[in-house]
């Protein structure tokens, strides 16, 4: 037992530095990210921090890959135990525009990352183009279920339904946090609404105007899930 002890004070000491790089990051961006600063923040010697990264561009990819896990523990995960169709896109939704709302003073590193290495071709660039697509190929494929459901419209365009969210999601992040706008939160969901009033099937879209919650259709036989199906 006595040998374990070493790596688990190491990982230990790894996650606490990664915790204090995912906040330093939030705030000043991945380029913001140095070992020197990490150091500082949590009052650890250069080479202490050096040992468990290697180099900054790994402690870039190390926060990238962090934020993530985080963000699939906050939104993604949580939003599995809804229903298949349309209340699971809702789910995902509406914990992506908390996630946002809460962000408004800390900084998405998704967004502030889109922008610091957009055209920065390079290892923390791919990390972070991986993770965002794996989170978009996650709405898409809940979005292409919501209609295999009947819950959305036969003819829908998931990966348009998805581009005109993640608009919201930006415009939402833009005037709340750089603009500073009360009421910010309240009209990206109004958006999403009157967005998903257009994507709705006939039958939900006529329930949906009877009551505040659209009677939904009985869903599909329920298939074995894999980790390519949401």
């Amino acid at each position: 037992m006595l040998p374990q002890r070493p790596l688990l004070k190491g990982r230990q000491t790894r996650a606490a530095i990664l915790d204090a790089a995912l906040a330093l990051a939030s705030h000043m961006g991945l380029e913001g990210l140095s070992i020197g600063a990490l150091a500082e923040v949590t009052q650890m010697s250069k080479s202490g921090v050096f040992a468990h990264f290697g180099s900054r561009e790994e402690l870039q990819i190390s926060v990238v890959r962090e934020y993530h896990a985080k963000f699939s523990e906050e939104v993604f995960e949580p939003a599995m135990a809804a229903p298949r169709g349309l209340p699971r896109l809702r789910a995902l939704l509406d914990r992506w525009f908390k996630r946002v709302s809460v962000e408004i003073d800390a900084g998405c590193i998704y967004i502030s990352g889109a922008v610091e290495f957009d055209d920065r071709p390079g290892p923390v660039r791919d990390a972070l183009v991986g993770m965002v697509q794996a989170w978009h190929g996650a709405l898409e494929r809940a979005i292409r279920i919501a209609v295999e459901e009947g819950h959305l419209r036969a003819d829908t365009d998931p990966q348009q339904l998805l581009f005109e969210v993640h608009g919201l999601i930006l415009a939402l992040h833009h005037d709340a946090r750089f603009l500073r706008r009360s009421g910010a939160d309240a009209r990206a969901r109004a958006g999403f609404e009157n967005l998903l009033s257009h994507y709705l099937a006939p039958s939900v879209a006529v329930s949906a105007s009877r009551s505040a919650a659209p009677a939904l259709p009985a869903p599909a036989a329920r298939r074995r899930r894999s980790p390519s199906t949401v």
